[in-house]
């Protein structure tokens, strides 16, 4: 019977599994309820287990669907990319190959993936866009970008296929005459609420109504990352940053990472490549995503 299991099926189990709902299923995947209800329970007898309970308002995963969500999610995107890598071994070269960048990528790292591909593919244009938070998805769903490079949010993507390229260090800093430097000591959430926060801002509706790290009332919002590290070295307030962004400013004494009682004092953001799951890269996007994984991995290997 385990032969006998679709990718239809694993994407409808996916569906379900993210909405919390069978209908809502339906909706995401122009299906019928009926369709969603019944092949969930065809791949459970197939499967031989139970994947929801259905006693309450909402399908439940069981704990052995939480297991197997896992592996549908890793099955279909195994796919994905076997279709990605197929479509550049069967098409022509991309006439140009458009990329949004997420401003917390590392620089360093694009740098030298821009310098393989213009000696790769030189008659192919590249064109690079910077955007924050949603609008890195924004431009690849929307089609005016082929590839995005962007950060884990908790945004609602299931057109995207992603491919992990490194994690960002990211943490807390302040200019050396900030009053939370000055406190001599780490800081605590009612510390960091008393003072203005410099928050990254996002220009699409993709994470509308959501906060990312957002701790003080005190809040100026930024759309440029250029614009928040300048305001920060100028001692306007405090916020996040890249680690690897800030390094020669630490080294220098222009900024100091905030320590904060009884939190980690660094979050790892992971980045990814991204594309949409019926318009995967060419031979050109491929090659390009494969040198960020390359250089990526660079990076992270231990010294």
């Amino acid at each position: 019977m385990l032969e006998g299991v679709t990718l239809d099926q694993l994407r409808m189990f996916i569906a379900a599994a993210e909405t919390q709902s069978f209908s809502a299923a339906g909706r995401r995947l122009h299906r019928a309820q009926s369709v969603i209800s019944q092949a969930i329970a065809n791949l459970e007898a197939q499967l031989g287990i139970t994947l929801f309970t259905r006693g309450g308002r909402y399908p439940e995963l069981t704990e052995q669907g939480k297991l197997l969500l896992a592996d549908a999610r890793t099955v279909t995107g195994s796919v994905a990319a076997l279709k990605a890598r197929a479509k550049g071994m069967a098409e022509g070269l991309e006439p140009e190959l458009s990329v949004a960048i997420d401003v917390m990528f590392p620089m360093n790292v694009l740098t030298r993936a821009a310098a393989a591909f213009g000696e790769h593919f030189p008659a192919t244009p590249l064109r690079l866009y910077v955007e924050a938070l949603g609008g890195v998805a924004k431009a690849v769903l929307d089609q005016q970008c082929g590839i995005g490079i962007m950060g884990s949010l908790p945004l609602s993507t299931p057109d995207l296929v992603t491919e992990r390229l490194l994690a960002v260090q990211i943490s807390f800093f302040a200019a050396p005459d900030h009053p939370l430097v000055k406190l001599g000591r780490p800081v605590t959430e009612c510390d960091l609420a008393k003072h203005v926060q410099l928050v990254l801002t996002d220009r699409t509706d993709l994470s509308k109504g959501r906060e990312f790290s957002v701790m003080s009332p005190r809040s100026w919002r930024l759309a440029d990352m250029g614009a928040k590290h300048a305001f920060l070295l100028a001692g306007l307030g405090w916020g996040g940053m890249p680690l690897e962004m800030v390094a020669r400013d630490l080294r220098e004494g222009a900024l100091v990472e905030l320590k904060l009682l009884d939190a980690p004092p660094r979050v790892q953001m992971a980045m990814s490549a991204a594309y949409r799951a019926d318009a995967p890269p060419g031979p050109a996007g491929r090659w390009f995503v494969e040198q960020l994984k390359h250089h990526a991995g660079a990076l992270e290997a231990p010294a």
